[in-house]
């Protein structure tokens, strides 16, 4: 007699797993759905930052022939050579001089809406090129600006009438303003320039990459490698992780209440911001290194004491190598973070308006996020444009500072 054997997929079975993947489906399909979700926000971001940004890029100018020899400015390259030569352009009376070109080409109402600083370009011009003096050149100056917001369709019926007269003259244009990237802080949105924040940041980020980076990963090894399992420790590690969450403005009045008072005379300074960067950076490499170093196989340890290797020899040989991407990891994430801080630089002074570029860390300087903060608080309507294109310039800084590290990691992965 044949023993009756139980079908092994039932249709209660069956239901069950049409349900399992019936459930993964749908956990793909959220997946997914999360992905093009944050793809399309980082696109809606990267476009309206781009668009808006275009603009901050130009600016309205006008255009000035001016015939220098007619002038009677004089000058060699001997004479324009040193540290007053502008001055001394000023004193032979330049600044009337683009005034009457001015008014000769634009007539007394366009001229009134020179920049009241053109003549600064014509000067810097002639201190590059003294050989100028001898020949016409035809010039493309700052407008004013309240010509330059008539010109975007703002400011009264009497400006915008101004602006069409200029244009149909062919002496209005707006045009790419590369001075926006070698210039620094001023007060009227034409003459604003990113070079004195972004070479401020620039400094900010070396001071605190060279003090958070070594004590941050000497301090993972430490822990991780050769300090005792005891209670201070385990206290030392709630610390750290505590530290990581704390608030930024927190480092920011610590930096206020201990650098300053240490440098009282180095207010604003980049090496006080990266001091203060570097504190609430070094949490996070601290914790990316000792999960980096932890996740090195026990087995590498072994080999090489094995062959007769040193502890020490084992720790900076062997297992710092194997674990340095995973550092770099957090290092990333921890410098990207300091990069866009604003509140701990206020704390500290960086808020200060800085007319020319930083000479060294501890020259007095701003940064880029401190720079848009400041910008987007101004009344005049020029500076928002120029704000969205500070950001675009922020964000590609982030993104060749990150590009450089990521590279420096996958070289040391491919090393081992």
């Amino acid at each position: 007699m044949s023993e009756h054997i139980a079908p092994t997929r039932t249709e209660a079975f069956e239901k069950r797993l049409n349900q399992r993947y019936a459930a993964e489906r749908r956990f793909k399909a959220l997946g997914l759905g999360a992905i093009l979700f944050s793809v399309l926000v980082l696109a809606f971001l990267l476009v309206s930052m781009t668009i808006q940004g275009v603009g901050g890029f130009q600016r309205a100018e006008l255009t000035v022939p001016i015939d220098f020899a007619e002038s009677g400015i004089s000058g060699d390259a001997s004479t324009l050579s040193g540290s007053d030569a502008i001055q001394n352009l000023e004193a032979q009376g330049l600044p009337a001089v683009v005034d009457f070109f001015a008014s000769e080409a634009l007539g007394e109402e366009g001229a009134s809406e020179l920049g009241s600083q053109a003549w600064r370009e014509v000067a810097q011009a002639i201190v590059d090129d003294p050989a100028i003096l001898r020949q016409q050149v035809t010039f493309n100056l700052p407008a004013s600006a309240g010509l330059a917001s008539a010109y975007s369709g703002e400011g009264s019926a009497e400006e915008r009438l101004l602006v069409e007269k200029l244009e149909n003259q062919g002496v209005l244009s707006k045009n790419f303003d590369p001075g926006f990237l070698s210039r620094s802080d001023a007060t009227n949105p034409q003459q604003v320039g990113i070079w004195g924040a972004l070479k401020g940041s620039i400094y900010t980020m070396i001071v605190t990459l060279l003090l958070a980076f070594p004590i941050g990963v000497l301090a993972a090894l430490y822990l991780e490698e050769y300090a005792p399992k005891n209670r201070w420790t385990d206290l030392i590690e709630v610390s750290i992780n505590n530290l990581a969450a704390v608030p930024s403005i927190i480092f920011g009045l610590l930096g206020l209440a201990v650098f300053l008072w240490i440098f009282p005379n180095y207010r604003s300074a980049p090496l006080i911001g990266g001091m203060t960067l570097a504190l609430m950076t070094m949490p996070v490499i601290v914790i990316s290194g000792r999960n980096a170093i932890k996740a090195v196989p026990p087995s590498i340890r072994d080999g090489a004491l094995a062959v007769g290797a040193s502890p020490v020899q084992v720790v900076f040989h062997h297992v710092l190598p194997l674990a340095l991407p995973g550092i770099l990891t957090g290092t990333i994430i921890g410098m990207a973070r300091a990069l866009g801080e604003t509140a701990p630089l206020l704390m500290i002074g960086m808020r200060a308006f800085v007319a020319t570029p930083p000479d060294g860390f501890t020259s007095p300087a701003t940064v880029l996020p401190v720079q848009i903060f400041l910008w987007s608080d101004e009344i005049d309507s020029g500076f928002v444009e120029r704000t969205s294109a500070a950001i675009i310039v922020l964000l590609l800084f982030l993104l060749v500072m990150n590009g450089l590290a990521i590279y420096l990691r996958n070289k040391f992965e491919k090393t081992w």
